[in-house]
Parts: C-alpha cells; structure tokens; sequence
C-alpha cells in the first residue's frame, strides 16, 4: 500500500483542496476529450471536394450553357445524393463518442482531508482515493490498496463473461462493475487516458477508404481526363473545318457531357441501397452504403467464436461419474445460478450444470461459500447436515479438484486415489478436452475443521460444450469454396478452441497461437506466419487490433466481428466491421454492419449479396464505359473522315440520359451470377485489361456501324437530317443490344433490364415521331427498310461479345 501511496504522491487520506486543483490544472478533468466538431455546414461543404463531384457539377454547367436543363438537374440530383451519404457517414463517428461518454460514471464517492464524499467523476484527479462498493461502477482507471473479496464485471472490455477477483495492487477499469465486496482504490489515470480514453481516441479517427471509394476515384479521374483530352481534339478539328465557334463549343461540351460518367453515382447509389434493403432483410443492416460492395471484396473474415460460430448456450454433453448422487448434489448446491423460464440468469457454465442436475432435490441450508476466482480455479459452498456437522462442497477445473483428492467415492465406497486411479481420470480429463469440452471436475468432504479445499473426495467430470451453429460448418464451407479466409479469434483455451475449429473446417493445416505467443512476437515475426495462423485462443480484445492491421499489410480485405466496448478499435480499423445485434452500443457505433442474429452464416449471405453488387456495378460501368467510347470513336470518326457530326448536341444529351437512365439502372438490379461464390474475391480495378479490351472492342464495333450507315445514308442522296436520324437511332439501338449483353448468368432472372430496354425503345420512338419532339432533336420519322438495317446492324454487338466471350480469357 505505502509503495502505490508514494507513486502517486497521496496518503490514505486523500489529497487536499489545493492539490486536487494543482493536479486537474496539470492532467485536466476526468472527461474523454472530442476533436473540436467541424461545423455541420463544412462538414456538408467539404463532401463536394471530390474529383467525380466536381467534374459532374462542370458536366451539370456545361449543360445549363446548352440549354439542357432537364440533365443538369439529374446530374445535380445525383451529386446531392452522394454528398448526402458522404455528409451521413462523417458525421455518425461522433455518435460513437457519444456512447462511450455515456458510459462514464456520472457521480463518486472519494476520501479527501480524511472526509468521505460524493463529488462528479469529472472532478476526480490522479492520486485521488476513491471508496469503491458493491453495485458501484469504477469511476477511473485505479489501482488497488485494500480489496475485500472484490469482484469485477469488466466483460465490456475484456469479453470475458466471468467476473474477475480483485486483489491489492490489481488494476481496476473505468466503468467496471462491482460485482461483490468493496475495496478502496488510488486513480492512476483519468479521461483520455484510462482504457476507455485510448478507445474514444481510436474510434475517432476518420474511417479509411473503402476498395470501392479507390476504384471508383480512380476510374473517374481517367475516364473524365481522357473525356477532356477528345473534347479538346474534337474542339480544335472542328475549328480547323471552318465550322462555327458556337457551335464547335456545343458539340465539344455536349460529347463532355456524354463521356463523364455521370450515372455513376446514381446507379452506384441505387445499386448499393437495393443491396443494403437486401441484407437488412437476412438480419444484416448495413450502416454504411460503401461497406455492402467491401464485402463482396473480403478476402479473410476474423471471427469470434462464442455466439457467432456457435450457440453461446453451454450444455452438459458427457459425464464420467462415479458417484452419481454425490455429483449432482454438488451440480445442484454448488452453484450461484438461477434459472427462469428456462433461461439462466448467472454464469452459463453453471446454468448448464444446473440444468444437469434438474430433478435432483436437496435443501441443505448453505452456510459458507468460497467463490470461484482466477487463481485457485474453483468453487466451494459449505452446507449444513445437522446441527454438530457440515458437508463440504466443490467444483472446479478438474486437474485441481483432483490434486486437492486424496480420496475417490464409488456408489459410496471410499477408496485412496492411487497412481492408476489418477491416470484413469487424468486420461479421462485429456480425453474430453481435446473433443473441445469444458471439463468440470466434483469432490467433497465432511468438514474436519481444517484446510476447507484440501483432502477432498473426488465423485466425477463432466463435459460441457457450446455446441457449433448448425449451419456454421456449411457457411465456412462456402467462404472457402469462395476463397475466403476465415479466422477464429476466441478467448477460450487452446485445446477448446483447436477442437471447435476442426469441427467446422476452419483449422485445416494452418497454425494455432495464443493470445501470449501473439503478445511476445515482434511485428516482423507476425508479419511473415500471420496468414498461416487460422486460430487465435486466450486472445484479449485488445490484441485484434493488432491483428486487423497487420493482415490489412499484406493487402487483405478484413472483415472483424466484436460485441465489446474494447473490440471498437478494432471493429474501426477493419476493412469492415461486424458487431452483434446483442453487443454494446459502442461496438455497433464502431461497426458498418449490425448482425441482427449473431449469426456467421449471415456474414456469408451479406458476402454473397455484396459480390452480386460488385458484378451489378462492373456491369453498368462496362455498359456506360463502352457507349460513351462508342459516341467519342464516332465523332472523331466522322471528322477525321471529313463527314458531318452524326449527332447534335441534344442528341449526345439524348443518349446521355436514356442509357444512363433505365438499361443503366436496371443493370444493377441483375442477379447473382451462378459463380458467385465458388470464385475468389476480386480486388483488382473495376475495368480489368479483358474488360477495357472489350471496351473498346465494342466502342470500335459500334463507331464502325454507326459512320458507316451514316456515310451510306448521305452517299444514297438522303438528307442530313434523315442521316442523322438514322445514325442516332442506330447508335441508341445499339446501347439496348449492348445493355442485354450485359444480363447476368443467374438463376434468378430480372425482368427489370427487358422494362428497362422496352422503356428506352419507346423513348426512342417518341422522339422519332412526334412533331414536336422532332423539332428539339431534330429527327424525322423512318420507314421500315431503315428500321431493318438499323435493327441488323445493331445486332452485331451481340454476336461479338459472345465471339469475345470464347476469345478473351
């Protein structure tokens, strides 16, 4: 006591007035400090600062200058949509702060100038004593100088559901609960630097990029850059052909207009809230839009065991009995727990004991009891037999209950144990263990007056398992197949933890470390085993995050499922984090996604989901990609041959919106492809070398047909408008062929693409045949013969993807 008084300068006590405000002066008060807020509107502001955004809100300009202010007003509503969701995610990292904050003891009891009072936790100072009791939470981090038989709850940081027994010179956490006895502790940290402090400090970091965000960012920065460069070309050959200023710029903005993906966002938007809809529908909410296609992209997911893979319900499954009655008289009278309505209310390992023992009777009034604590492994009650004597009751690790044996009972015969008798219950014990059980070893004695746990006689084992989910072992089935990693981080013994792990396939021929083993290993050592390592036992939440982050270093997408307060940093800095519907707020704050169930099958289904979002947005960008380098090839096309532009600006608009609108859309409504998951994840680029080779493929194939009806158009002696007409017809006939191109191999067919087509083909038609439609476009009508090229031509495109799609591998 007097060493821990002396380093941090206090006495029993307590500091006085003018110390106590000397030392908040010096470490501040007890409060978890926030990063100054970013004023709302900034925070709002600051989501346009975006290469996409900005060059959408040009292409929304440039279209007001053309008059077009129908597209402008679709490019300006999708740009305030993802500002939106941008401005929405920032802004819900506060939120975990927040919940932490609420965590934090409001009020104290403290001993200052030897006077016992209550103060706000805010108040409490470094070397402050502090009076710590029964049903009180820990106001700071402290260390203890007196403990009587003090527990504490600290499950919320630790995930370990047992309370822990507390002795002088222990640490004890803010915000753990007493859960028996009192004790007296000196504050050794205060606000950002008590446990909870590093945890709030972590959690407010900024969210890391997501691998969409990256590809996303990168594919508009090359398309928009190779946009610019054809408009600037097309600007300048124009010029040089002695065609107006005016309206050089108009065709120049117009085909920017067309080239920028502005459909991006709103079909990536609309795409990824349909999957978010999806998900919340299998118990998975996803929280953050982004985070739906991250799954889809998972290369290892770092599961917990208890709860997640299995049932989180301890139950009896072997026994090894040689005393029946004796064993379940302990089962029954050395416990705390209480069952209602069959649900346990106390420890689980007990419950299920309990639950062994139903039907036992025995009202043996308990007059003693030395509770379960880390150190000595077990548990002792003392009960009354009559009024001169006192039977002795225990239960506890089985390999210490056997050491504190000298005897066995047999069906009532007392034997002394002797060599072979222990090796048959050592052998026993092992046996059990490595079939993953729980193993609970039973003794007894009439109390003698002496040493309460020494001289026992031994009556039994049980084995105890939290038995795996039963769709468990077929969900890691599946992320295998899908070439998925899965990692099991428990905090439960080795043995326990390797059994369950083989039970369900995720312990092949990797390694098993503990939580001690990973703490003596330097960063260079675990980064060369830490993808071999397929289990992680007696694992503290703290050390997940050091393992996120390191498999993050090898390039891996890592998803990390957490329930606890202390699982928030890790959840953060995870590609994505998994909380549990039945975990603390502060871990479903930290986390992008919610599993309702707690289930891991579920983690599998959001994985699936998320794949078939990554192939619907490939889809619709390959789709898009591919019409916008149709429409550049054929209007450098058509003046580098000396030919009339075959599209005037409200045409390019015209095409701009009709594919952006329902083929685009309805392309990311498609279904899973049949490979979905019996393929590895991708985390290359959106547009692979064989995707932008069909790009252009197609791009050719569609500026080919297009200037060449339109040069045999004008050669027939047909007027530039009818060219023109057919030409422009032509091209959006080719984008309804193309889109179908893009229609998924799945089981489920979306009749969505085939509206969608239907949809843009009836467009098509209005413009074509209403005068007053004619004349905004400037169109004509057509007669069936052009009809028939059109429609023959156009089907071109169909059969060079499917010779591409035996071509190109």
């Amino acid at each position: 006591m007097d060493e821990i008084l002396s380093k941090y300068n206090t006495s029993i006590q307590g500091l006085n007035k003018s110390e106590v405000l000397k030392r908040q002066k010096k470490y501040g008060l007890n409060k978890l400090d926030e990063k100054k807020p970013t004023p709302l509107i900034v925070l709002f502001l600051s989501q346009f600062v975006d290469v996409l955004i900005a060059l959408l809100i040009i292409a929304a300009v440039a279209a007001i200058v053309i008059g077009d202010y129908i597209d402008a007003g679709v490019i300006l509503l999708a740009v305030l949509l993802n500002t939106i969701i941008g401005f929405i995610q920032e802004y819900r990292s506060r939120k975990a702060v927040d919940s932490l904050k609420s965590l934090m003891v409001k009020k104290t009891v403290v001993r200052r100038e030897n006077k016992i009072s209550e103060i706000s936790a805010d108040e409490l100072t470094i070397g402050d004593i502090v009076i710590l009791e029964e049903g009180s939470k820990s106001p700071a981090d402290l260390v203890l100088i007196e403990s009587k038989n003090l527990n504490c709850d600290e499950s919320f940081l630790t995930g370990e559901s047992e309370a822990v027994v507390k002795k002088t010179d222990d640490d004890v956490y803010m915000d753990s609960n007493i859960t028996l006895g009192h004790g007296i502790g000196v504050v050794k940290n205060i606000g950002m630097e008590t446990e909870i402090g590093k945890i709030a400090g972590i959690i407010q970091e900024t969210d890391d990029e997501t691998p969409l965000e990256k590809r996303v960012g990168k594919l508009g920065k090359v398309l928009s850059l190779i946009a610019i460069v054809v408009c600037i070309i097309i600007f300048v050959l124009e010029l040089l052909k002695g065609i107006g200023l005016v309206e050089t710029f108009m065709t120049a903005v117009s085909l920017a207009v067309a080239a920028i993906p502005e459909g991006l966002p709103a079909v990536l938007t609309l795409t990824l809230a349909l999957g978010m809809s999806q998900m919340a529908s299998s118990n998975a909410i996803v929280k953050r839009l982004l985070s739906v296609e991250t799954l889809g992209s998972c290369t290892i997911i770092c599961s917990d065991k208890t709860g997640t893979l299995t049932e989180n319900r301890m139950s009896v499954v072997e026994s090894y009995l040689l005393n029946e009655d004796k064993t379940l008289l302990i089962s029954k009278l050395c416990n705390n727990a209480v069952i209602k309505e069959d649900t346990v209310i106390g420890d689980q390992t007990d419950g299920a004991i309990l639950k062994f023992a139903d039907g036992y009777s025995s009202s043996l009034e308990r007059v003693d009891e030395i509770p379960l604590d880390s150190n000595r492994k077990m548990m002792t009650t003392i009960h009354r037999l009559d009024s001169e004597n006192e039977i002795v009751l225990s239960k506890g690790a089985p390999e210490i209950i056997l050491d504190k044996c000298n005897h066995i009972d047999k069906d009532g015969s007392i034997e002394i144990i002797n060599a072979e008798t222990k090796e048959t219950i050592l052998k026993k014990i092992n046996e059990m263990s490595e079939n993953a059980l729980r193993v609970i070893g039973f003794a007894y004695k009439i109390n003698d007056g002496k040493d309460i746990e020494e001289n026992l006689i031994f009556t039994g084992l049980l084995g105890l398992i939290d038995p795996p989910k039963e769709n468990a072992k077929e969900a890691v089935n599946e992320c295998i197949n899908a070439g998925i990693a899965v990692k099991m981080i428990t905090g439960d013994h080795e043995k326990t933890a390797k059994a369950i792990a083989k039970q369900l396939g995720i312990l092949t021929d990797g390694q098993v470390i503990t939580g001690e083993e990973l703490r003596n290993m330097s960063d260079e050592e675990y980064l060369a085993v830490a993808e071999d390592i397929q289990v992680y036992a007696r694992v503290k939440p703290a050390q997940k995050m050091r393992i996120v982050e390191t498999l993050k270093k090898l390039d891996n997408i890592v998803a990390m499922t957490g329930d606890g307060v202390n699982d928030g940093p890790a959840l953060k800095k995870a590609s994505i984090g998994i909380s549990m519907g039945s975990g603390t707020d502060v871990a479903k704050e930290a986390s992008d996604m919610i599993l309702q169930d707690d289930d891991f099958s579920t983690i599998v289904k959001a994985i699936s989901e998320g794949r078939k979002i990554y192939d619907n947005i490939k889809r619709f960008v390959k789709f898009q990609v591919s019409t916008n380098v149709g429409a550049i090839l054929t209007i450098i096309g058509t003046t580098l041959l000396n030919l009339p532009l075959p599209f005037n600006p409200a045409q390019l608009l015209w095409l701009n919106i009709v594919m952006d609108g329902p083929p685009a859309q309805t392309l990311g409504m498609e279904g899973a492809e049949k490979d979905t998951m019996t393929r590895p994840p991708e985390t290359g680029d959106i547009l692979t070398k064989k995707t932008l080779l069909e790009i252009f493929v197609l791009g050719l194939v569609m500026a080919i047909g297009t200037i060449a009806v339109f040069s045999w158009e004008i050669y027939s002696g047909s007027s530039i408008k009818k060219s023109m007409t057919v030409a422009f017809t032509l091209f959006v006939v080719y984008q309804l062929f193309n889109a179908y191109n893009g229609k998924a191999n799945s089981d489920k067919s979306s009749k969505y693409l085939y509206l969608g087509i239907l949809l843009s083909f009836s467009l098509q038609l209005l413009i074509i045949y209403i005068p007053q439609l004619q004349i905004i476009f400037r169109t004509t009508a057509l007669d069936i013969l052009e009809w028939a090229i059109i429609i023959i031509v156009a089907s071109t495109i169909l059969i060079i993807q499917k010779v591409m799609n035996k071509v190109i591998k």
